[in-house]
C-alpha cells in the first residue's frame, strides 16, 4: 500500500554507496517525447517535460501545485520553489514545450490553482508518490529502449545540468539551477572528473 511520503521520514539511501544515475542524451529525450505524444499520454508528457526543465527533486516533483506554475491562466516561463531537502529556494525555466504540454494537462485534468500538478490516483495519497514517479521514468526509460537499472529518476534532474555544464563549463550556473548550497556538491553530482577540472584550469591564464 502507497502511503504518503512525510518530510521527516528519512531517505531510503541515506548512508548508503548508491550508483550515479546517467543522464539522458538529447537522441533519448526526443525518443520519449515522441513516445508520449504518439500514445497520448498528457500527463506524463508535461511531466517528463517539466522534470527535464525543472532539475528538481523527484521530491519536489510531485509535490508541485498548479499555481507554482502557473499565474491565472499563463503558465509560467520561470518559477521558483522552496526545496524540501534544503528548505532554500530555487528558480527553473519553463521551455516553450513545457508551457504548451503542463497547459494541455491543467485543461485536460480541470485543475484548479490549489490542486497539485500530479494528482494520485489513489485516494491515501493527494499526489503522485516518489515510489510512483520513479516506476513511471522506469516506464519512459523502457520505452525509450534504454537499461532501466542505468537511469532513474536523477536522470531527470542530471540531465539538463549535465548539457548545460558540457557546454558551457559554467559550473556557479549549474550549482545555481541545481539549488546547491556547496559547489562541491556540484562537483561531485555531474561526476566532473580531474581531465575536466585540469582542462578548465588549463584556459585560464594568470
Amino acid at each position: 500500500m502507497e502511503t504518503r511520503e512525510h518530510p521527516h521520514r528519512e531517505a531510503w539511501n541515506k548512508g548508503k554507496l548508491v550508483g550515479q544515475k546517467a543522464p539522458l542524451k538529447p537522441k533519448d529525450i526526443w525518443a520519449i517525447r515522441i513516445h508520449l505524444q504518439n500514445a497520448h499520454k498528457v500527463r506524463d508528457l508535461a511531466m517528463f517535460n517539466l522534470a527535464i526543465d525543472s532539475k528538481l527533486r523527484g521530491c519536489d516533483l510531485v509535490s508541485l501545485r498548479v499555481r507554482d506554475v502557473t499565474h491565472g491562466n499563463q503558465v509560467l516561463s520561470r518559477a521558483m520553489v522552496v526545496q524540501r531537502k534544503t528548505q532554500r529556494p530555487v528558480q527553473f525555466e519553463l521551455t516553450e514545450p513545457t508551457r504548451t504540454a503542463v497547459a494541455a494537462w491543467i485543461e485536460k485534468a480541470a485543475l484548479r490553482a490549489e490542486d497539485f500538478l500530479f494528482p494520485s490516483r489513489l485516494h491515501d495519497s493527494p499526489h503522485v508518490s516518489t515510489r510512483q514517479y520513479a516506476r513511471i521514468v522506469e516506464h519512459w526509460v523502457v520505452a525509450a529502449g534504454l537499461d532501466p537499472s542505468a537511469y532513474g529518476t536523477h536522470s531527470m534532474r542530471r540531465t539538463k545540468a549535465t548539457l548545460i555544464y558540457k557546454r558551457t563549463k559554467n559550473l556557479r550556473a549549474v550549482q545555481l539551477l541545481l539549488g546547491h548550497s556547496k559547489l562541491e556538491s556540484t562537483v561531485r553530482y555531474l561526476g566532473i572528473e580531474v581531465d575536466d577540472a585540469l582542462e578548465i584550469s588549463e584556459q585560464i591564464e594568470i
